[in-house]
C-alpha cells in the first residue's frame, strides 16, 4: 500500500481492508519529507518528477519488497495499490521490477517516466482508476500509462469515473476484483535485478505498517 503525496502509512489501512478483507497487508510510508506528510520520490519546483530520484528509490523499494515478503512468508509476491503520488511509485516498480509484483491497482496515476524502459511484462494485470474530473491530473495521463503498460505486456484495465482526485466509494468495486484476481497463486519470488542509480541510501529506513487487516502494527525497516 503506496500512500499519496503528503500522506503516510496510515492512510491506505482503511483501504486495504476494503479491497482485501481478512489478508496480510503492508503499507508503507515514502522516505521523502513532503508538506504535512511524506512522499515515495522528489518532484521538480515545477512539480515534474525528478526521474533519477525515482529510479533511485525503486530500486531500494523493489529489494524491500522482496525482503518483507521473505521474512515474512508470503506466499507469492504482493500486489501493489497505489494512490497518487504512490500509484506512479507503483507504476515504477511495474515497470522496473515486474517480477517483484503480482499485479498493482493505481489509483489517479500518471506515466513514471518520460521514456518507457524496455521490460516486458508478460501479461501482468494492472489496474488505473482516473477521476473525469481530477484537478490535479491532466486529461490523458491515465490513458497513457495505460497504453504504456499494455504496449510492455501487461493486461490492463482502465477506467474512468464520474469524481476528483480523491478515492470515493465508486473506486472499491472493480479494484477489489481485481486485487483478488491477481492474487491467485501462480508468480512465484524472484530476487530484483539491481542497478542502482546513485547512492540511495537515504531512501531508507522506511516506516511501515504490516499485519492482518485485523491486527496492524508498525514496525521499521532498515
Amino acid at each position: 500500500m503506496l500512500h499519496g503525496s503528503s500522506g503516510t502509512e496510515l492512510d491506505m489501512v482503511p483501504l486495504a481492508g476494503r479491497l482485501a478483507p481478512g489478508s496480510m497487508a503492508v503499507a508503507l510510508r515514502g522516505a521523502v519529507p513532503w508538506e504535512a506528510g511524506f512522499a515515495f520520490f522528489r518532484r521538480f519546483e515545477d512539480r515534474s518528477i525528478d526521474e533519477r530520484d525515482l529510479l533511485a528509490r525503486a530500486d531500494v523499494l523493489a529489494g524491500e519488497v522482496v525482503r518483507i515478503g521473505k521474512n515474512y512468508r508470503f506466499p507469492r509476491p504482493p500486489v501493489a495499490i497505489g494512490f497518487s503520488n504512490g500509484a506512479i511509485m507503483a507504476a515504477a516498480l511495474l515497470m522496473l521490477y515486474p517480477r517483484c509484483l503480482s499485479g498493482a491497482v493505481l489509483f489517479r496515476p500518471l506515466s513514471p517516466f518520460a521514456v518507457a524502459p524496455d521490460t516486458r511484462l508478460s501479461r501482468v494485470p494492472a489496474l488505473l482508476v482516473d477521476g473525469d474530473n481530477d484537478e490535479r491530473r491532466l486529461r490523458g495521463d491515465g490513458a497513457g500509462l495505460a497504453q504504456r503498460l499494455a504496449h510492455m505486456g501487461a493486461d490492463v484495465a482502465h477506467h474512468v469515473l464520474p469524481t476528483g482526485h480523491s478515492i470515493t466509494e465508486d473506486d472499491i468495486g472493480p479494484d477489489a476484483r481485481m486485487v483478488e484476481a491477481a492474487a491467485r497463486p501462480g508468480r512465484k519470488w524472484i530476487e530484483p535485478r539491481r542497478e542502482r542509480v546513485g547512492n540511495p541510501a537515504w531512501a531508507f529506513p522506511l516506516r511501515c505498517t504490516i499485519g492482518t487487516l485485523i491486527s496492524m502494527r508498525s514496525i521499521e525497516v532498515s
